[in-house]
């Protein structure tokens, strides 16, 4: 929504702006579609020659995350810590062994059947199985620092593969001026072809080829750069799930008090989504 609200307040701003100050918005409206076409053509060429097939779809995703809003809410963070922690649970009461099915099959797990929605997230879902996998097949008594460098390298990697989709968006918006640079030089090149015109002419020619200046500009740092900078946020604020993970898992490897670990996995999660103690501990109770 606060995207949509922005957008509608840049266009009224920018435009309403000239409109009130006396312009006409002919010459605009004139010339944007192909300005537009040879900016926006030459940024996703330059995207497509910098960037990986799978980096430039998820830059285009970034851009509808950032009028989606991050994937989790409050519910996701409770469903997370209850489902880590029942796992977590039955390790201790009932061994590794028992494990095993939950881990290597969790569309058929009881655990994972309750929070559905987990399941549909592979990155979180891998994060959780992979680990506790290493528990399921070690001879010997995994060391809970051990256990946290491959869940931090997890989570870095992870975390540094999503930011590459921003830093595309990111790149984008730095070009695009330059390329409204570009499509205004063509634009000159194209008045100075016709210099025996008349001056109106010539004018209504060089105003067109401002334009693509102007569009570029506009672009760049009224939609693309604010976006990739939403988009930084959204990862930021979606790599917190896994941290929550990590601190239930270690915790509990570490044999702290499920008071502490409830604490360590709320501590990470900002507080416009994160629980309180006492629906995390009750639900814990609950279940």
């Amino acid at each position: 929504m606060n995207a949509i609200i922005g957008i509608v307040v840049l266009m009224v701003c920018v435009f309403g702006g000239f409109i009130m100050a006396g312009g006409s918005m002919k010459p605009i409206i004139k010339s944007a579609p192909i300005e537009t076409f040879i900016i926006l053509g030459a940024g996703i060429g330059g995207m497509l020659i910098g960037n990986s097939m799978d980096i430039f779809k998820g830059a285009l995703g970034g851009m509808g995350k950032v009028f989606k809003g991050p994937a989790y809410k409050k519910e996701d963070y409770l469903s997370t810590i209850f489902v880590v922690s029942k796992i977590m649970k039955t390790l201790k009461t009932e061994g590794p062994v028992a494990l095993e099915a939950h881990i290597e099959s969790p569309e058929s797990s009881a655990i994972f059947g309750e929070y559905p929605k987990i399941l549909h997230d592979h990155a979180l879902l891998d994060l959780v199985c992979n680990t506790v996998r290493l528990m399921v097949v070690s001879t010997s008594p995994l060391s809970p620092y051990a256990v946290e460098d491959v869940m931090d390298l997890s989570i870095k990697t992870h975390h540094h593969d999503a930011l590459k989709a921003q830093t595309a968006l990111a790149t984008l918006a730095g070009a695009l001026p330059a390329l409204g640079i570009v499509a205004c030089v063509l634009g000159v090149v194209k008045t100075m072809d016709a210099i025996d015109q008349p001056p109106a002419v010539l004018g209504a020619m060089i105003g067109g080829a401002l334009v693509g200046t102007f569009l570029g500009v506009f672009m760049a740092y009224g939609f693309i750069e604010p976006m990739a900078s939403r988009l930084a946020q959204i990862i930021d604020d979606e790599g917190q799930i896994y941290k929550v993970v990590k601190q239930i898992i270690i915790g509990t490897l570490h044999g702290h008090p499920m008071p502490l670990i409830i604490e360590a996995a709320r501590a990470g999660i900002s507080h416009h989504n994160q629980p309180s103690f006492a629906e995390v501990f009750d639900g814990l109770r609950g279940g």
